[in-house]
């Protein structure tokens, strides 16, 4: 974000949408939420396609974050075959976080996502997030042994969507960090062949 107000404005957006849906995201109830005087969001978002652009890319750094957070503390990504479990563990802390403490981060990248399939300028920016997250799942399952992973990318992204919906806004239950450490490395060692 470029400023501190607009960070504060995307927020606010991100909650209203988490709590109300895209029908109560309203520059007024915007400036509401972030405590600030009316007319304020229309400064950093005049359109309402402007604000759900903000949103959106703060949405992203959020998302980032709690990717980086779930890092390994010695800085990185498992670089080799003979890191699945780490990899694992790796995934699962990143998973279980979404589903838990930024809940309201996964909620409203939903409500986003179903915009973005109605406005082009949106599925833009939507599309561009997601191609980095599936990057970085390509990579993982390469550095996991892959055979082909590119497709076992794809396949995790589509696990990982499926999981994420139904633990936050489906019918499912919402998994432990251990149960999600078990997938992961069962998914992980099929992807590799081992």
């Amino acid at each position: 974000m470029s400023s501190q107000r607009e960070a504060l404005v995307a927020d606010a957006a991100i909650a209203i949408l988490a709590e109300r849906g895209m029908r109560g995201l309203t520059h007024r109830a915007v400036d509401e939420a972030a405590g600030l005087p009316p007319g304020s969001t229309s400064n950093h978002a005049r359109t309402r396609a402007a604000l759900l652009e903000l949103a959106l890319a703060r949405l992203t750094e959020r998302e980032e974050a709690v990717f980086a957070a779930a890092m390994p503390l010695d800085g990185g990504m498992p670089e080799s075959a003979g890191d699945v479990a780490r990899l694992a563990e790796f995934m699962a802390r990143t998973m279980h976080a979404a589903i838990t403490v930024h809940r309201e981060t996964t909620i409203a990248r939903y409500e986003l996502a179903l915009e973005a399939s109605r406005r082009p300028e949106l599925r833009k920016t939507y599309d561009e997030m997601g191609r980095r997250f599936r990057e970085q799942a390509v990579a993982a399952l390469a550095a996991a042994g892959s055979p082909d992973p590119v497709r076992h990318g794809r396949q995790m992204v589509a696990y990982v969507e499926g999981l994420l919906f139904d633990a936050v806004v489906g019918a499912g239950d919402v998994p432990t960090l251990e149960e999600l450490d078990a997938a992961f490395r069962e998914l992980l060692r099929i992807a590799s062949g081992r």
